[in-house]
C-alpha cells in the first residue's frame, strides 16, 4: 500500500510533491526528509490516531466532544511514552491531506485523522536529527505568588 505523498515504486513524484510550498520544503531540508517514506512499509506498526470532535447518538443527532483535540494530543503523548518505555521507537507522520485514512481504514467521516504514528524497533543505521530545542525561559514564565504583579500578596 502506498500513501499519498510517497514516491511510487518507480520513483516518480506524486501530486503532493509538486504542490508542497517552497517554504515547507526548505524547512524540512535540514531534517533530511523528503517524499520518500520507506518506514511506512518497513515499520511493524502503523497506528492511525483519530479525533472525534462529536459523536453521533443513536437518534442520529450530534453530541459535541469537548476538548477532543487536546485529549487526543495528550493520549498520543502517553502512547508514545509507553512505546518508548517498551524499547520501541516512534515517529509521527502527518500526510496532507489525511482524509484518505478514513476511507482505507473504514472510519466514519465524523472522525478526523490526527496523526499516523509509526512504531517499531530502531534500525541499526537510524539517524536522529539534531533539532535544537527552545529553552525553558523561551516557553514559560513564572510569577512569584507574593509579588504585587500577581495580586496575591
Amino acid at each position: 500500500m502506498a500513501f499519498r505523498g510517497c514516491k511510487r515504486s518507480g520513483g516518480e513524484a506524486t501530486d503532493s510533491d509538486r504542490s508542497a510550498p517552497k517554504a515547507w520544503l526548505e524547512a524540512l531540508a535540514p531534517l533530511g526528509t523528503d517524499s520518500n517514506k520507506p518506514f511506512l512499509e518497513i515499520a511493524p506498526w502503523l497506528i492511525a490516531v483519530f479525533a472525534q470532535p462529536f459523536r453521533i447518538l443513536t437518534d442520529g443527532t450530534r453530541s459535541p466532544t469537548y476538548y477532543a483535540i487536546e485529549s487526543v494530543g495528550i493520549a498520543t503523548g502517553i502512547l508514545v511514552t509507553a512505546a518508548h518505555s517498551c524499547g520501541l521507537v516512534s515517529l509521527t507522520h502527518t500526510p496532507s491531506p489525511m482524509g484518505f485514512l478514513n476511507r482505507i481504514l473504514g472510519r466514519p467521516s465524523h472522525e478526523k485523522p490526527f496523526v499516523l504514528l509509526v512504531v517499531g524497533h530502531p534500525a541499526e543505521n537510524a539517524l536522529v536529527p539534531d533539532i535544537g530545542r527552545k529553552s525553558l525561559a523561551e516557553i514559560s514564565s513564572f510569577n512569584d505568588p507574593g509579588s504585587p504583579e500577581t495580586g496575591r500578596a
